[in-house]
């Protein structure tokens, strides 16, 4: 299956809708990325290690099952399974298609908590009790 190529590269236009001119003839492989890997909400963990710029190795969260949940009253971390997924601030349809981004809000099995790390960026689901 090949991706669509998606171009992180500068604008060609200026604030004032003037054109910019070009830095090189052609797009550099480079500057283009891949789609966003969303995590969704799953019956199991399931985490893929990609190789990244420079070599380095990026984990991605493809399904997720647990969080690691803040109780800020008692200053520790729990490792608590996800029910639900109640809202998300970026995008409301994110919520009805269970997927889990920075911010949402999620009913874990001690309360209600906000995802704080980035799921399909740093590989784990993190997040703050908010209950």
């Amino acid at each position: 299956m090949k991706l669509a190529a998606f171009y992180k590269g500068r604008d060609l236009k200026k604030p004032s809708g003037g054109k910019k001119g070009r830095v090189r003839k052609t797009k550099k492989k480079a500057l283009c990325g891949g789609p966003p890997q969303i995590p969704k909400l799953g019956e199991r963990d399931l985490r893929l290690v990609e190789r990244v710029t420079g070599g380095n190795l990026k984990v991605r969260v493809r399904e997720v099952r647990y969080a690691n949940v803040y109780i800020p009253k008692e200053r520790r971390h729990v490792k608590a399974k996800i029910l639900s997924i109640l809202s998300t601030p970026a995008n409301p349809d994110f919520a009805r298609r269970n997927l889990i981004v920075k911010g949402a809000v999620i009913q874990t099995e001690v309360g209600r908590a906000v995802v704080t790390s980035r799921p399909g960026q740093d590989g784990v689901i993190n997040a703050v009790l908010i209950e």
